[in-house]
């Protein structure tokens, strides 16, 4: 009987193992480095308008290359993005939605909370509803400069012109 025992329990255990490894791999949507994120605020141009201020030559465009004018729009989102020695570097990108769906227009490194060498904590929108009445954008950044600190709130704001600013909050 117990050797019975331990022939079922055996095979059930070679069964498992073998269906965990038959598992096909899922697909990263998100890197596991990404370790906050918020969409909010929403934009909108005629087509000829820059995209955010302060984008590296490396960022995607999705402006019409022919120079054809097409009113654009979208949103905001704001992600922080864990580096190997545990700080975060925090980024903004506009992505606007085209006819196939959501495309990045442009993404920058807030260069304000690099040069921190921040733990980024949390980051919150100003508004959670989805409803956001006036272009731009306002989201809370929290972050400490200390592991040990409690953590100090930044805003980033972008105004109804595309000006982007961060500063630490004040209450």
């Amino acid at each position: 009987m117990a050797m019975r025992r331990i022939l079922i329990t055996s095979l059930l255990l070679a069964g498992w193992s073998a269906t965990a490894e038959a598992a096909p791999a899922q697909d990263v949507l998100l890197p596991a480095s990404v370790i906050f994120a918020t969409s909010t605020g929403y934009w909108e141009d005629d087509g000829n308008a820059p995209d955010v201020e302060r984008a590296p030559t490396g960022a995607e465009s999705v402006a019409n290359p022919e120079g054809e004018a097409a009113q654009r729009h979208g949103y905001y989102k704001l992600f922080a993005v864990r580096q190997p020695d545990r700080t975060s570097k925090v980024y903004l990108q506009q992505i606007t939605q085209t006819e196939t769906g959501p495309a990045i227009a442009s993404t920058i490194e807030l260069q304000e909370f690099s040069d921190l060498k921040p733990y980024v904590t949390d980051i919150r929108p100003e508004n959670s509803t989805g409803i956001i009445k006036e272009p731009g954008l306002f989201a809370t950044v929290y972050l400490k400069t200390d592991p040990a600190a409690e953590p100090d709130g930044w805003t980033v704001l972008i105004d109804e012109f595309g000006d982007i600013t961060v500063e630490k909050a004040t209450n």
